[in-house]
């Protein structure tokens, strides 16, 4: 069995601030760590790879600086890495984002499954995981929040909904997304952290995965960012004393003076 898993660094968003000149992300200083969602889609394929035997691949696109997140997974028990990087990827949205990824995962040949996260905590937009397997051309199915069974023919999930799961059955290959509630991630072992930093990363380029250039970055986004801004801060509140009913009153009036109502 072969697990593809879709990794991305990103800043750690505890630490993120807007330069309130040009509303851009100020990323100097700002540590990266590998999106949260996608480690529990990397634990997901070496548990499985511990329990039935599977090469997992982490892909990975981003600047030069990304092979430290591919290192990490490699650290946790990934067998090999990969990653994407060329100026010809720049500015892409998650459209031109899963073109490349999906040309990526082609030339690595036959699979059985793609493991990725359900969102990133730096977009936020779910549609990377999903643009992939329409691409592909696969079954998909998102929100995974526990693996009921598998073999080389099917497997079988619970997907997470807002009042319960449902359990889903379909065959592979297929693209599957991880939610937090899917597993704990592991820690990396202190051989396996000396291991990943003696492997060699290999990078591709739109040239080696054989897209046109107008099909990934800036050139293959249907969509851009407008501007990016921090909302204002909102305004202190008010407790309202007395009882119910003179609370209610005095509620009315100051929606009333405000025109609200």
């Amino acid at each position: 069995m072969k697990i593809i898993v879709c990794i991305k660094q990103v800043p750690n968003t505890n630490e993120v601030k807007l330069d309130p000149k040009t509303g851009t992300l100020i990323r100097e200083g700002v540590p990266s760590i590998i999106n949260p969602d996608d480690k529990n889609a990397l634990e997901a394929a070496l548990a499985i790879k511990e329990q039935q035997g599977a090469e997992v691949i982490v892909l990975s696109m981003g600047p030069p600086q990304a092979d430290y997140a591919i290192r990490e997974a490699l650290a946790m028990g990934a067998d090999e890495g990969i990653l994407l990087s060329d100026r010809a990827f720049a500015g892409a949205d998650t459209w031109a984002t899963s073109c490349a990824l999906a040309a990526a995962i082609k030339k690595t040949g036959e699979f059985d499954l793609v493991f990725c996260g359900r969102q990133a905590i730096d977009g936020d937009t779910a549609q990377v995981g999903p643009e992939i397997a329409e691409i592909l051309d696969l079954p998909q199915v998102t929100y995974v929040r526990k693996i009921a069974s598998i073999n080389k023919e099917k497997i079988v999930v619970e997907r997470a909904l807002e009042d319960g799961y449902e359990v889903i059955e379909t065959e592979m290959p297929a693209v599957l997304t991880a939610v937090k509630e899917l597993n704990q991630p592991r820690y990396p072992s202190a051989s396996g952290i000396v291991n990943a930093f003696e492997k060699i990363i290999p990078v591709w380029g739109a040239a080696d995965i054989g897209v046109s250039p107008d099909k990934v970055g800036l050139n293959g986004s249907p969509t851009q960012v407008k501007r990016t801004f921090t909302p204002p801060v909102k305004g202190a509140g008010r407790m309202l004393s007395g009882t119910l009913q003179e609370a209610v009153q005095t509620l009315v009036q100051e929606l009333n003076a405000k025109h609200v109502i």
